[in-house]
């Protein structure tokens, strides 16, 4: 089957393990023609959003991908907003797709999308939205001109012609349905995955990041990753952490960047405390390797696909308090919300661990990974 992944609304970062990078990669494994039609943002070694150069080329996650520039209709800060891409009816006949799975409702280019849809109606075409209050409509010029007057206008036009509009949260549902005006039985629960290892792939990862970083097999390891803005609540999340009595087999892991908003106060908490250690940037594989040696995957600011991974990774979890984290959260962790909360999660899973109990919570996770968040099953789902 020929399937055509468009990541021409949202970036497509070659090697990491987001949702589109994810079912690409199943999807080459189950042996269709995978083609990634993508803009050029990308991102740089040190993680921060950069520009590739327009071009063909076989991707880190086994598909080929063409990178198209936007195009030159206006100021790039306008033209990043509007997402024109130059050539992309031609490219969508060369591909000739059995499936398309347009990534993103905000883009220009969903109109030309839906022309081929329209010309060849046995295509299956699907859109997945990200998009929620959090994210997205959060100023007046936002809301009311890019969003309600241009993205929402595209987007209603493609209604009748898309399969389902798969939405990665019960937000996405309530912004799709309510601000764009998607019926009901047009909209799917679609959330963000993650990949889940055998058991003995599992006990390796684990065996191997504890002995490279030294950290012995009765040590309960948190674990908090991301590119660090105040939203991420890292300090939050530290200070809470060292309120809690000092115990000598308990580790905290730093993965990420911090952004300067918060490096001053984040270096200063990790310079009052050794059990909080900062290992930098990691890339897609590193990362997951690191879930796996980990204990309580910690997320009490804004949302992340490293939950999902981490819990696919049989972590508990210490997350936000907030609707699209409740399908996650069901005996495997805490929801917080506030200092006290979370200082309170962090006594929760110490004496979980001290019990016994942490690892029924581990396991727990899994069967909830087995039942929602299984990439290969959801890529299964848009060829069936």
């Amino acid at each position: 089957m020929k399937i055509l992944h468009c990541c021409l609304s949202n970036f497509y970062i070659d090697g990491f393990n987001y949702q589109e990078n994810m079912l690409v990669r199943e999807h080459v494994r189950a042996g269709h023609e995978v083609l990634v039609l993508a803009s050029t943002e990308n991102y740089n070694a040190q993680g921060q959003l950069s520009y590739s150069v327009p071009g063909r080329y076989r991707g880190n996650d086994g598909a080929e991908v063409l990178r198209l520039p936007y195009r030159r209709l206006g100021p790039h800060a306008l033209m990043k907003k509007i997402r024109a891409y130059p050539r992309v009816y031609r490219q969508l006949r060369i591909a000739k797709p059995d499936v398309i799975m347009f990534h993103g409702t905000c883009a220009w280019e969903l109109l030309t999308v839906l022309r081929y849809k329209k010309n060849n109606p046995s295509v299956k075409l699907y859109v997945d939205s990200h998009e929620d209050f959090n994210n997205s409509a959060r100023s007046f010029i936002s809301k009311n001109i890019l969003h309600y007057l241009f993205y929402r206008s595209i987007f209603r036009k493609s209604i009748p012609y898309v399969e389902k509009v798969l939405c990665i949260s019960t937000e996405t549902m309530d912004f799709i349905g309510g601000f764009y005006g998607c019926p009901k039985d047009k909209m799917e629960y679609f959330p963000l995955g993650g990949v889940i290892f055998d058991d003995a792939t599992h006990r390796a990862n684990r065996v191997d990041v504890r002995e490279k970083y030294e950290i012995p097999p009765d040590t309960l390891v948190f674990l908090q990753s991301g590119k660090f803005d105040k939203k991420k609540k890292l300090t939050e999340a530290l200070e809470a952490f060292q309120k809690i009595p000092y115990a000598e087999n308990v580790q905290y892991l730093i993965a990420g960047v911090l952004q300067d908003d918060v490096k001053a106060e984040v270096e200063a908490l990790l310079a009052k405390d050794d059990r909080i250690r900062f290992l930098g940037w990691k890339k897609a594989q590193e990362l997951m390797q690191l879930l796996c040696a980990a204990d309580v995957y910690v997320q009490p600011g804004s949302q992340s696909a490293t939950l999902q991974n981490s819990i696919c990774c049989r972590c508990a979890v210490m997350v936000d308090d907030v609707p699209s984290h409740h399908p996650f959260v069901k005996g495997n962790g805490w929801m917080v919300h506030g200092a006290e909360a979370l200082v309170r999660a962090f006594d929760a899973a110490i004496h979980a661990f001290q019990e016994g109990c942490l690892e029924q919570m581990r396991a727990r996770s899994l069967s909830i990974a087995r039942q929602l968040l299984d990439y290969e099953k959801m890529a299964q789902r848009l060829t069936s």
